[in-house]
């Protein structure tokens, strides 16, 4: 660590990596940032666009310069950078998905404990201020008892080389739920299927049930659909609730909707329902940038 900061690298710099050395070097707590890719004519532009960034063609080079380091690499080389650089005593952000397997996962959090340095996992959404007003919905029971959930991320590609669809997409949709939630589910059903792809799942469906309460939450992903969908749903007793993250304002609404039987129905006849119609409120959101305030977690999480 340096004397008044630390110096944080990032490696694989496309367009999400890039993102990462753009937001870490606005952070005041950070020193120095350092730019780590194959592509040196990527690297050249980054750092010129970012004039006090480093760029470094191989890790070996750039190694002993960073306290921490963000991967954002393809899935199948999280584990073994991470574990390399867990060794060299690095703390490190692991973008999603963690691992392409739950024995890879497992090794890195030991490694990470043994050697007492940070592991983080880039779940985004845990920093969205959409997804913060959806917890504190459910937390002071705004939406009644909740029913399910549902979630929907759907677009025609980007298909990933190494991973299906379940990898690359669902640990959005699941690192929303369980934090809206605040548990991790008790079961987990899932169906995937094959179609464009020849090795990877392109469409899936996942069913997680939670206890305590009782609650399941259904998850749809897929690459092969042909509306760019980014949906969460809430049903509850008293409210309904859809998060749309590409809704160019409103991303939250709140509906006054419901359905309940009728009370003292008429002896051996089927229950009725009643509806309720009110109105659709959209609530006010903290304005800010997820990835920066995910970015400053880290970097908090490291010096305290």
């Amino acid at each position: 660590m340096n004397g008044s900061g630390l110096s944080v690298g990032v490696i694989g710099c496309g367009y999400w990596g890039s993102k990462h050395v753009r937001v870490l070097n606005s952070i005041e707590d950070v020193e120095s940032v350092v730019a780590i890719d194959s592509d040196r004519e990527r690297l050249t532009a980054l750092c010129r666009a970012f004039p006090g960034v480093t760029g470094f063609t191989d890790l070996g080079q750039a190694i002993d310069q960073v306290d921490a380091i963000v991967i954002a690499t393809p899935p199948r080389s999280h584990a073994p950078l991470a574990l390399r650089l867990v060794g060299a005593g690095k703390h490190i952000m692991v973008e999603k998905p963690m691992a392409t397997t739950t024995a890879e996962a497992r090794t890195m959090i030991a490694a990470a404990a043994a050697m007492h340095v940070i592991l983080m996992v880039g779940h985004t959404f845990e920093f969205n201020s959409a997804v913060w007003k959806l917890r504190d919905m459910v937390r002071t029971e705004e939406v009644g008892d909740l029913y399910y959930l549902d979630t929907a991320r759907l677009n025609l590609g980007l298909y990933q080389s190494d991973v299906n669809v379940i990898l690359d997409l669902a640990p959005h949709d699941i690192s929303i739920l369980n934090y809206i939630l605040n548990r991790q589910p008790a079961s987990v059903h899932c169906w995937g299927s094959r179609h464009a792809h020849r090795m990877h799942e392109d469409v899936a469906y996942l069913r997680l049930c939670y206890a305590n309460p009782a609650i399941c939450a259904n998850v749809h992903v897929s690459w092969l659909d042909p509306c760019k969908v980014r949906r969460v749903t809430l049903v509850g007793s008293k409210k309904m609730v859809v998060y749309d993250d590409l809704a160019p304002d409103e991303r939250i609404r709140i509906y006054d909707k419901g359905v309940a039987e009728m009370q003292d129905p008429p002896e051996d006849a089927q229950p009725r329902m009643t509806y309720r119609y009110g109105d659709v409120v959209a609530p006010y959101l903290v304005s800010n940038e997820p990835l920066v305030v995910e970015d400053r977690h880290f970097v908090d999480s490291i010096l305290s």
